[in-house]
């Protein structure tokens, strides 16, 4: 979404020409040039809001945490391989410069596109559309299990019972979005909108986006110095993005998010004391408060912000509040990316103190009003917030476990009924 608005000021800045000339489009100028981000950009902004969906449905609950974490590890080796192919190309004063890194990006995309050839359905979708057997089939696949082991027609029989209830309210109205009732939908909106907000005000993007400027304007080094320490900055966040791979199912995602919070308010603390005293030492200093930031934002507010919409969203809702996660969390990056070079200009070093209270802020958030979903199934999901009250019951349970794990299979009786038919898991579909 940042990158169709962004665009969207060059087709306005550009539009008299475009429309005067429309085979502009076939020799290089800002037309294609605009056309192609909006594309690439509408491409990304669907991976992002699917990917999280399909993984968090297809993987197992006791590592869900680890694999969807696996995504922001991926990702982010992206933006390793994508800025030191910028930095290389930095050098050549040709168009080769944008071309051939705008290119390469078409390779990672026919890979995707040929990995996903071969993908099957998630086990939810598939019980939706009534494709019983194909659902058994993937769950036995994950779970690398018999189609006609008892756990997995105890898995597809607690999908079909939760989805049964969830299509009692009948067709879905987007204004259920805006409702509390039993499902506490609003109140899961407000979490999901809160936690993609908070993903970006933590300041990593400025960071990320303006690193080098930042060396440059705000500790005086020099452009190639500068450039150096970006990639290098990069390279550390690749590292910190794999570290929750193996805590997030161990820990789960509240500690991580306010332990990363905590990490994230101190760094930013201590680049505003040394970047007062302005001096040479202290602004090296500062620079190694900023790599232990890219640590302490991989382990925990880069990943969670990714799945945890997906997780906190019920079956009948999901697809929505990942769709609508999404578009906030890029209009939180156009945002930061707008404001971060004006806040340089104006106040300068003081850009750190706004972020180092930011993260503050997040702690509480986090603590009173996220619910922690390590190890849930998506059936369990519903059930996040039935205590009531104004944090839904995460301020009172501990630890902020306001369910537990196979909690709706216990209230819905299914391991008994499994165990009632006899191993003849045809009749799933009746007695769901």
């Amino acid at each position: 979404m940042a990158g169709a608005t962004d665009d969207a000021d060059v087709w306005g800045w550009d539009h008299d020409r475009w429309h005067n000339n429309p085979g502009e489009l076939g020799h290089g100028g800002p037309a294609d040039r605009g056309l192609g981000r909006i594309v690439t950009g509408v491409g990304n902004g669907m991976n992002s809001s699917t990917a999280p969906i399909y993984q968090s449905e297809c993987a197992p609950a006791s590592y869900r945490g680890a694999l969807l974490t696996l995504q922001g590890t991926v990702t982010i080796l992206g933006v390793v391989i994508a800025y030191w192919m910028d930095y290389g190309t930095s050098f050549t004063e040709s168009s080769l410069q944008w071309r051939f890194p705008l290119a390469f990006q078409a390779v990672f995309a026919i890979l995707l596109v040929l990995q996903v050839v071969g993908l099957p359905e998630t086990p939810r979708w598939l019980v939706q559309h009534d494709r019983h057997d194909e659902a058994r089939e993937v769950v036995a696949a994950i779970t690398e299990r018999d189609a006609n082991d008892p756990d997995v027609a105890r898995t597809i029989l607690d999908i079909q019972v939760g989805l049964k209830e969830e299509q009692k309210g009948g067709p879905f109205r987007f204004k259920e979005l805006f409702t509390w009732g039993e499902e506490q939908n609003l109140r899961r909106l407000l979490i999901i909108i809160s936690v993609e907000l908070g993903q970006q005000f933590t300041g990593s993007n400025m960071i990320n986006y303006y690193g080098p400027v930042m060396f440059q304007t705000t500790m005086n080094m020099g452009r190639n110095l500068s450039m150096i320490l970006g990639g290098a900055i990069q390279c550390t966040y690749l590292v910190g993005s794999a570290i929750p791979v193996l805590l997030m199912d161990r820990f789960g995602r509240r500690t991580l998010l306010m332990i990363c919070s905590v990490g994230l308010c101190f760094c930013f603390v201590m680049v505003s004391i040394l970047l007062s005293l302005d001096s040479t030492n202290a602004a090296y200093g500062a620079t190694a408060f900023i790599f232990i930031f890219q640590i302490f934002y991989g382990i925990g507010w880069l990943p969670v912000p990714w799945f945890y919409p997906s997780e906190v969203s019920t079956t009948r809702t999901r697809t929505r509040m990942q769709a609508i996660a999404s578009g906030w969390n890029w209009m939180a990056v156009f945002a930061v990316v707008k404001i971060t070079p004006l806040a340089f200009e104006n106040i300068g070093w003081r850009t750190f103190v706004i972020f180092a209270v930011l993260n503050a802020a997040f702690i509480p958030m986090v603590y009173f009003f996220y619910p922690e979903t390590k190890g849930l199934e998506l059936e369990d999901i519903p059930l996040l917030f039935i205590k009531g009250g104004v944090t839904g019951g995460v301020f009172s349970s501990k630890g902020g476990r306001t369910v537990m794990p196979g909690q709706h299979a216990v209230q819905t009786d299914v391991g008994r009924k499994v165990e009632g038919l006899g191993g003849e898991l045809e009749e799933v579909e009746a007695v769901a």
